[in-house]
């Protein structure tokens, strides 16, 4: 049986033609949208969304090509930008009874977060990213040898085919690499979780692909406009991340600062599954974010 999020309610909601998304919904009070990462689903968010449940609506869903959300076809590349799936968060949320809402997202889904942000100011109260950069940044400091621990967003920029091939052979050595390389503590993903996480990514191939070519190439398209237009997130901003810094030779404050003047920036210990390796604090960062 696939593990929920304790005492939260199962949905399907539509949010484009021919796209519903699944989403696991609890609490009640002022609402916050939390989004998952990579290779994961909305579980990833059980720890902090059971805490936020006591006194806010949390809603949270798998993104389109996730879990057991919608995974619609690619077929002008445009499926998958971070723009389309901003655009499917805040049709869930009006679709909820939510005009505005704070949004926390992770990885994947933290760029999505910053995407909303930009694209849809009104609707975005407050922005949480756990661990990841803008994706202008992102591309802009991985570069020599060290772009090597980024291997797999080279592969899954590649043209269609070859990557979706190399992936669907060995699926769960591949995205089972990633859980077990972005785990500081092996005890963070339990076993029914981590199942779970390998079951929904080998059914979506194509679609988590797709998401990360859109990285390569659409979605730097319209971050490169909004760079140049300066466009900026106008609400709060948290971010915790790792020291990539250290590792690869930036500043990743000051390139938060660029996007993000209201920002509150933390540098973390724990591992890239921060939500399920060190809940309380990411509940803490969340609620404080939350009381700005």
């Amino acid at each position: 049986m696939t593990p929920k999020i304790t005492s939260f309610t199962q949905r399907r909601v539509t949010v484009a033609d021919g796209v519903a998304l699944n989403v696991a919904v609890g609490g009640s009070g002022s609402p916050v949208v939390l989004l998952h990462g990579f290779p994961q689903t909305h579980l990833m968010w059980r720890h902090v969304a059971a805490d936020l449940a006591a006194d806010h609506t949390v809603i949270c869903p798998d993104l389109r090509g996730y879990g057991d959300s919608d995974k619609p076809a690619d077929t002008d590349g445009q499926t998958y930008s971070k723009r389309t799936m901003a655009a499917d968060v805040v049709a869930l949320a009006r679709a909820l009874g939510h005009d505005r809402f704070a949004l926390a997202g992770h990885d994947r889904g933290a760029l999505v977060a910053i995407r909303a942000g930009l694209d849809h100011p009104d609707a975005v109260t407050h922005l949480a990213s756990l661990d990841v950069l803008p994706t202008l940044d992102t591309w802009d400091v991985l570069h020599g040898t060290t772009a090597a621990v980024g291997f797999h967003l080279y592969l899954m920029a590649q043209p269609p085919g070859l990557p979706e091939t190399m992936i669907s052979a060995s699926a769960d050595a591949f995205f089972g690499h990633f859980l077990d390389m972005w785990a500081t503590d092996p005890n963070t993903i339990p076993p029914d979780v981590r199942a779970a996480y390998l079951k929904a990514s080998r059914e979506a191939v194509p679609s988590i692909v797709a998401d990360y070519r859109a990285s390569a190439t659409i979605d730097v398209a319209h971050d490169r406009v909004d760079e140049e237009a300066g466009n900026r997130l106008r609400m709060p901003v948290t971010v915790l991340q790792q020291d990539w810094g250290a590792a690869l030779g930036f500043d990743a404050a000051a390139r938060w600062r660029r996007w993000a003047p209201d920002l509150e920036h933390n540098t973390v210990s724990f591992g890239h599954f921060m939500a399920e390796e060190a809940p309380a604090e990411v509940i803490k960062a969340v609620r404080d974010l939350l009381a700005r």
